[in-house]
């Protein structure tokens, strides 16, 4: 069995990080064998589906993701990428922003994009393609990066208590550095939205139960339901598809739920879990639409549910033969696949309550 480095939450120093890492490395075997998992995963990086070892578990369960870089983005004449710091009471973070060129004339909203584990914002921009929406649609978009010091894969810290309520940890980093952002280029409330993939999807989705004032819809990409986790063991058996039923939310956010049948990294039973807690907290009386096609060489499902002449409070797509990947996403980022629908685009699609593509 691999041996994990496990110094993966908050930096320890001393005899202390050495018990605590001794102390997690043997939790996570135990963790393993009681869940059924064989050792993680060894080795494989990058591509569609792929699933590289997962050094340093103990904090996000990680859900691995590729080997993002720093990478150039490229970007139009007249636009910027910017890099900045938010910093509050609950901690800092650094982050991009793309600022279409277009921007002087008014933003017509604002999407913040939480990358993967491993991943970095330059690698979640060129993989999703958002910056291109953004361009063309004249949207902001604020990509968080979470650091090696608070996580040591890079991953959001989506299963700790601390992270997953309003005013506290993470997602009240992320909410203040979305208000910024707001207060900056004028987008009301209703027009600032966030998508993510992986545990930037779990994150997201804390982020739309928590902050409803702030995101008016979440894009979940291969993320797990709010609650699915309050500690190792409980993230271990949530992405192997146990754990508990999700828990209802008070302030629900509009969703749309993209997951791969072939995810063998977060089992597709948690974007139906997404799903069902959006529904469970929706509209009494609503209508249920139901249809499957195909795009790009991979077959779908969708269901659409809403209120009569009410934009859709949840949107899930199940795409066949889909691993731990982007739908539809572009070649230069990792954990991507071209096939399928572009997530990123029924993403602002749905954020807008616009027709289908």
């Amino acid at each position: 069995m691999k041996n994990f480095n496990a110094g993966a939450m908050r930096p320890a120093t001393g005899d202390a990080r050495s018990a605590r890492i001794d102390a997690a490395n043997d939790l996570v075997q135990r963790t393993l064998a009681q869940h059924g998992l064989t050792s993680p995963l060894d080795g494989q990086a990058g591509g569609a589906g792929a699933l590289p070892g997962m050094d340093g578990l103990l904090s996000g369960l990680q859900m691995p993701l590729g080997h993002g870089t720093a990478r150039d983005v490229p970007i139009p004449a007249g636009a910027a990428f910017r890099s900045d710091v938010h910093t509050c009471a609950a901690g800092a973070r650094s982050y991009r922003t793309y600022v279409p060129s277009t921007a002087a004339g008014g933003a017509a909203g604002i999407v913040m994009m939480l990358h993967g584990c491993t991943q970095t914002p330059e690698d979640f921009a060129i993989g999703t393609g958002m910056n291109a929406l953004a361009e063309a649609r004249g949207l902001i978009v604020i990509y968080p990066h979470q650091s090696r010091g608070d996580n040591a894969q890079s991953c959001w810290n989506w299963f700790s208590p601390g992270d997953q309520k309003r005013g506290r940890g993470e997602p009240e980093i992320l909410a203040g550095m979305a208000r910024s952002a707001m207060a900056e280029f004028g987008v009301p409330g209703e027009r600032s939205f966030v998508a993510g993939l992986s545990a930037g999807a779990a994150m997201a989705v804390i982020l739309g139960a928590a902050y409803g004032d702030v995101f008016a819809a979440v894009g979940a990409h291969s993320g797990l339901p709010l609650g699915a986790a309050r500690d190792v063991p409980s993230a271990f058996a949530a992405m192997a598809g146990g754990g508990p039923e999700p828990q209802r939310r008070a302030a629900p956010a509009r969703s749309i739920v993209f997951h791969g049948t072939a995810d063998t990294t977060v089992h597709p039973v948690n974007g139906a879990r997404i799903a069902q807690q959006a529904m469970d907290d929706g509209v009494a009386q609503s209508i249920d639409t139901q249809m499957a096609g195909t795009r790009a060489g991979r077959s779908y499902r969708r269901r659409v549910i809403g209120a009569a002449n009410a934009a859709p409070l949840l949107e899930h797509w199940e795409i066949e033969g889909l691993g731990h990947a982007w739908s539809g996403g572009q070649p230069g980022g990792s954990y991507t696949d071209g096939a399928g629908p572009d997530a990123s685009a029924e993403m602002i699609r749905f954020f807008f309550n616009e027709k289908d593509l």
